[in-house]
């Protein structure tokens, strides 16, 4: 069971309220004043003055529908009674969009474990609570970054100057030509981690540091994009020395502390233990319950501050970090990133490595975990212990799974679903509308289905044109297409299309798909004259892997010397379609 909404919504205002010292917090409004079309993305960066403040959806101007169907979801996932599709023990979640927190939610149990195998006493166990403290994992990448940032405005460092500048025993083991920038990027050509581990290899972390700096690359920089911990590792000691200051203190005095976040930071206090989610039980290293110390080995032998690892956080707290950089770096008028930094993390610096697009710091375009969110300037993260955070920009809405996946151990399913379906669900609740008005059919299937929409026995004496308009938002591969039959529906044929709008495909493509742009499409078939009778129809597949927002059509029509074909407009659907005047006015499935 997981923390009514309303309890949740009425709890975060008094957080938000208190953690503003004393200044009003916006009270949410009784209509929807809010621009929410996911069909029309803003530009730029939020107001300034936004504050988060709690809401509902429909106030928010969303449809409550999706966002009820994940804490549903939810429920399940933290169920061991779901047998094979219990991911962990518990979770807190959050959705925002234009400055209105519009889910918050937690369910679970926090501490549930006395070892790898054995469950504590009923009466012992802790609930997840939505003021739950999670370790962040490699969310603390974030921090790292942004500390990298400040530090880059400052002058201290520069983004193209070789790391060794600034600590010449970086250069040992030819590490000379790797810069702040590849670094920041993971394209250094580091390994993805320390080997042997900091913690099995070293006595002390004086030791341990040296072996970061002394750390061999396994490809040129530059040259190849590989996801490793040593390069916020190393960007640590850079920081640390450019400013004479441990991280830290530099975490706190430029990040948590203006923006009052103050359940965040490395080695939480003892007193804030029971509100800590426990991980692993651990062996080797011989730990025992890790509670209230970060999980990562690694920084776990750095003395729990280290550039990859090691924070601690609120989904409240993050919260407030997404609407800072939503608001071009600054919060509640404490600025801690300059807008053209933040624009610095949007952006993507990797274009020579497909899929693995990143800013300064952020990962940019994962829908493996951002699900209908995701898009091009969408920055994100993910942690080991079951944490996400994804920020929209062109909703201008974020989404924050924390859960405790490794409690008591590492070996559980992946944490993917619902990180990529707390993004559909936010994606699913913005509406979308036909250009012009009128209805619209809209498909959100999952994955490894087929939709279609198909017209019965059709008749023309003259070439048929067939147009639709199209909102489509998917992966790469779950492809929507026209196909015509002539044969009674026994084989269908893909028809080639001419499609407009912006960021509209070239050429004759015969399926649309992907998430480069949010813009509806105007497409066009041709059908030479028919031998006989005929039927179309519009049809919708997605492998098994990744799903986007969905699929959206309006204004189709069928016709043929500037007639509508009789009968066209009598379509049938099956699977997932369904007619709406817009895509908010659906029936939950």
């Amino acid at each position: 069971m997981r923390i009514p909404a309303l309890t949740a919504a009425a709890a975060l205002l008094t957080s938000l309220t208190l953690s503003l010292s004393g200044a009003a917090a916006a009270a949410p409004s009784d209509h929807a004043a809010h621009h929410a079309r996911f069909d029309q993305p803003y530009s730029g960066f939020a107001p300034a003055g936004t504050v988060l403040h709690p809401g509902t959806p429909r106030q928010a101007g969303l449809d409550p529908a999706p966002i009820a169907a994940f804490e549903h979801q939810m429920a399940g996932w933290e169920d061991p009674a779901a047998g094979s599709g219990y991911l962990f023990p518990g979770a807190t979640t959050l959705m925002a969009h234009d400055g209105v927190v519009v889910e918050r939610s937690a369910g679970g149990y926090a501490l549930k474990y006395a070892d790898a195998t054995t469950e504590l006493p009923q009466d012992q166990w802790i609930p997840a609570r939505t003021d739950t403290i999670y370790d962040l994992a490699s969310l603390s990448k974030l921090f790292t970054s942004i500390v990298a940032m400040q530090q880059l405005q400052a002058g201290r460092i520069d983004l193209d100057t070789p790391v060794a500048h600034y600590l010449p025993e970086f250069a040992a083991n030819g590490k000379g030509a790797i810069t702040i920038k590849q670094l920041l990027t993971h394209t250094s050509g580091f390994d993805a981690d320390p080997v042997p581990s900091l913690w099995q290899g070293y006595p002390d972390i004086a030791s341990r540091e040296k072996a970061v700096l002394d750390a061999k690359p396994i490809n040129p920089p530059g040259t190849t994009y590989l996801y490793s911990d040593l390069n916020m590792l190393s960007m640590q000691l850079v920081l640390q020395k450019v400013t004479g200051k441990p991280l830290d203190i530099l975490v706190r005095d430029g990040i948590t502390a203006p923006l009052r976040m103050t359940d965040t930071g490395y080695n939480p206090a003892a007193d804030k233990k029971p509100r800590i989610a426990a991980t692993e039980y651990q062996t080797s290293p011989a730990r025992g319950l890790v509670w209230g110390q970060v999980h990562d080995e690694n920084a776990w032998a750095l003395g729990g501050v280290a550039g990859h690892a090691g924070v601690f956080s609120t989904a409240d707290d993050l919260a407030v970090l997404a609407q800072t950089i939503l608001n071009g770096g600054i919060y509640q008028g404490h600025r801690i990133l300059s807008e053209n930094s933040v624009r610095l993390m949007e952006q993507n610096f990797n274009q020579a490595f497909p899929g693995d697009s990143h800013g300064l710091g952020f990962e940019l375009d994962q829908i493996w975990y951002m699900g209908g969110l995701s898009g091009p300037q969408t920055l994100g993260h993910t942690g080991y212990t079951g944490t996400s955070l994804v920020i929209d920009p062109q909703s201008r809405s974020f989404v924050i799974l924390l859960s405790n996946r490794v409690h008591p151990t590492r070996n559980t399913p992946s944490t993917n679903p619902p990180r990529r379906a707390i993004g559909v669900a936010l994606a699913q609740a913005m509406p979308v509308a036909a250009p012009g008005g009128g209805p619209l059919w809209y498909s959100g299937q999952g994955g490894g289905t087929t939709s279609t929409l198909t017209t019965g026995p059709l008749a023309a004496s003259t070439p048929v044109d067939v147009g639709f308009s199209a909102f489509v938002n998917t992966e790469s591969t779950d492809l929507l297409s026209v196909e015509d039959s002539t044969d009674g529906g026994a084989t269908w044929h893909a028809l080639p299309l001419t499609v407009t709008g912006t960021g509209a495909p070239s050429g004759t493509p015969t399926a649309l798909s992907g998430q480069a742009v949010r813009a509806w499409w105007h497409a066009h078939a041709q059908l030479p004259q028919p031998a006989g009778p005929f039927q179309l129809r519009w049809r919708y597949t997605t492998d098994p892997v990744y799903e986007g927002r969905g699929v959206d059509l309006a204004h189709l029509s069928v016709t043929s010397n500037g007639t509508t074909v009789p009968g066209s407009t009598a379509l049938t659907p099956s699977g997932a379609w369904q007619q709406a005047q817009d895509s908010t006015a659906r029936t939950p499935r």
